[in-house]
């Protein structure tokens, strides 16, 4: 079963730009848990437009589902992480100031730095997962690192699924297949919707797990976020 992990950052942004705690963060992660998510994600960013690290402090301990914690493993993440202890952190080359993930690893220009990186937090028991696009030559030297598991970076997808979808899901394949094959797990995420999430699951239905936050909660202001994760876990049957 592909598990459904509710990205939360958007109702963090929604509560930073008023101030105060409307909404309340953990209160919805709580939401999405009782309506059927399989899991909670966040992204701490150094400047904390939208979750904070006091949020994912104020999480762990009410959370019943899996944590995700995704990031720049920079010093102060790597803490974070460390600390708190979530059931998977998710590895990802964002730079201080990209407005939201953009591209994958070069995992072999940085492999050394991610071998430490993998070791250091499956040394506390998290799981690892490492953010790739389809390159193949990502995914072979990703699973040299020691990972958990890749996380396919599934915006390419998402662009060109309306034009052609078979084109569109061609690389994943290829690119889920060889993670398959190297025995790594894998999530997959980034502008993934109830348009096009359907049609991923039925061609890669091995993928572990699905990280969904913009499109989720943007469907949640029209539909209700009960009715919404209804309708993201029905994709996924």
């Amino acid at each position: 079963m592909t598990k459904l992990s509710v990205n939360i950052n958007k109702v963090a942004t929604i509560r930073n730009a008023r101030g105060g705690n409307v909404p309340n963060v953990c209160q919805v992660a709580l939401d999405c848990e009782k309506f059927g998510a399989e899991g909670i994600t966040v992204h701490p960013r150094p400047d904390e437009r939208h979750i904070r690290y006091a949020d994912v402090w104020d999480l762990r301990p009410i959370l019943k589902t899996e944590f995700n914690i995704e990031g720049n493993p920079i010093p102060e993440f790597i803490k974070l992480v460390k600390a708190v202890k979530p059931h998977q952190v998710t590895l990802v080359p964002d730079a201080h100031d990209a407005i939201t993930s953009n591209a994958g690893w070069d995992t072999e220009k940085n492999l050394g730095f991610l071998k430490d990186v993998v070791a250091d937090f499956q040394s506390v028991g998290i799981r690892v997962s490492i953010f790739v696009d389809t390159n193949l030559k990502n995914i072979e030297y990703a699973a040299k690192t020691g990972t958990d598991r890749v996380e396919l970076y599934t915006e390419p997808y998402a662009t060109l699924y309306p034009k052609d979808k078979e084109q569109a899901i061609a690389p994943f394949l290829e690119a889920a297949k060889l993670a398959k094959k190297l025995g790594l797990g894998l999530n997959a995420g980034h502008d993934l919707s109830l348009e096009n999430l359907k049609y991923m699951h039925s061609i890669i239905p091995w993928i572990d797990e699905v990280s969904i936050g913009h499109a989720l909660i943007s469907d949640a202001l029209y539909l209700g976020l009960e009715e919404t994760i209804k309708q993201y876990k029905k994709q996924l049957q």
